[in-house]
């Protein structure tokens, strides 16, 4: 374990925005991880993952910490059910391929999300009708302070939309240090509701879907919308899909008849963020090197050299017009630094 000072992090966060660390270290053990912490440089503490989703707008000048651990362990398994333990370090997408090659199921719809798995569980990341929590179990944690070793059951985890104890009174006081998931064996509850789906589905001849081809159509969905993070800098989706009550849904829709919506209850409504940024123009357009994905308006890209402040001005820019126009504010999803 070697500290760094003034490290690039420019290879180190998936929009390729270049900064600087003032400290650095890549701790690949647990008992690294604690010697890091015992010594560590300076009191502000950066937890770095796969980049994925973090916007940096300038230099870090503090102590950033990349958890580097590895490592899968099937800790348990029935004729019906696995418990699968990963740790922090794992690439998100490779652990899904895993889980599929062994005839896991639950983790399918999210294929090709990027980041880490320590991540994962605090923006409970979800996309196409499926969440982590759908099949989180636990997560291993390191708290900060104390240098004490702690589990997180999925109920103290408290769940929501992008959300988790870890983004609100947990927020920088532990790290995670490995998940574990509770998969299926058989009999898999696959989720393929969503019509992106259902129409490659059909357009391979599937009528009875295996994880695999749910896998394979996430992909293919994916690849055709999102850009990849090594040719050009993002992180995935940018914005929330805004949650609205049923008044502001009701003005919402008499203003635009036509908008896609997702009713959640009676009393919420899901309204599709790409669609609200598309109509207010922003698809497809460019900022100096500061852009919005051709394909999919709710990614924001770096076509070269754009700052982290140049892009966190396009999406505020956004958001401004988006409300202007709608009356609906969008959240970022990212993390901004």
């Amino acid at each position: 374990m070697r500290i760094e000072e003034n490290k690039s992090l420019k290879h180190h966060n998936t929009f390729g925005i270049a900064c600087n660390a003032r400290y650095f270290v890549s701790v690949e053990t647990i008992e690294e991880l604690k010697q890091a912490l015992l010594e560590k440089p300076s009191e502000e503490l950066f937890i770095l993952g796969g980049g994925s989703n973090m916007l940096l707008t300038g230099d870090l000048d503090v102590f950033v910490l990349h958890i580097n651990l590895k490592g899968i362990e099937i800790l348990k398994e029935t004729e019906t059910e696995v418990l699968v333990k990963a740790m922090a370090g794992e690439n998100w997408h490779e652990f899904v391929q895993y889980c599929i090659t062994k005839d896991f199921g639950g983790l399918e719809n999210l294929s090709l999300i990027p980041g880490n798995i320590g991540t994962a569980p605090i923006q409970n990341i979800g996309a196409y009708g499926v969440e982590l929590k759908d099949t989180f179990e636990s997560c291993d944690t390191l708290e900060i302070e104390t240098l004490k070793e702690r589990e997180f059951s999925k109920a103290e985890c408290t769940f929501e939309y992008r959300n988790s104890i870890f983004k609100n009174e947990a927020k920088g006081k532990y790290i995670i240090t490995s998940v574990t998931f509770r998969l299926t064996k058989k009999d898999h509850k696959t989720s393929v509701a969503y019509g992106d789906i259902q129409k490659n589905l059909v357009e391979r001849h599937i009528l009875t879907p295996t994880i695999k081809d749910i896998s394979e159509a996430v992909i293919a969905i994916r690849q055709s919308k999102l850009p990849d993070p090594k040719l050009l800098g993002n992180s995935g989706s940018f914005f929330k899909n805004p949650m609205v009550d049923a008044e502001t849904f009701q003005e919402f829709r008499r203003n635009f008849p036509d908008a896609p919506f997702y009713e959640i209850s009676p009393t919420e409504f899901k309204i599709p963020a790409g669609w609200l940024i598309e109509k207010a123009g922003f698809k497809g357009q460019r900022f100096g090197d500061a852009g919005v994905h051709k394909n999919q308006a709710l990614v924001l890209v770096n076509h070269g050299n754009a700052s982290g402040k140049e892009i966190w001005q396009l999406a505020m820019d956004i958001q401004k017009k988006v409300k202007e126009m709608t009356g609906i504010f969008i959240e970022p999803e990212v993390n901004v630094f």
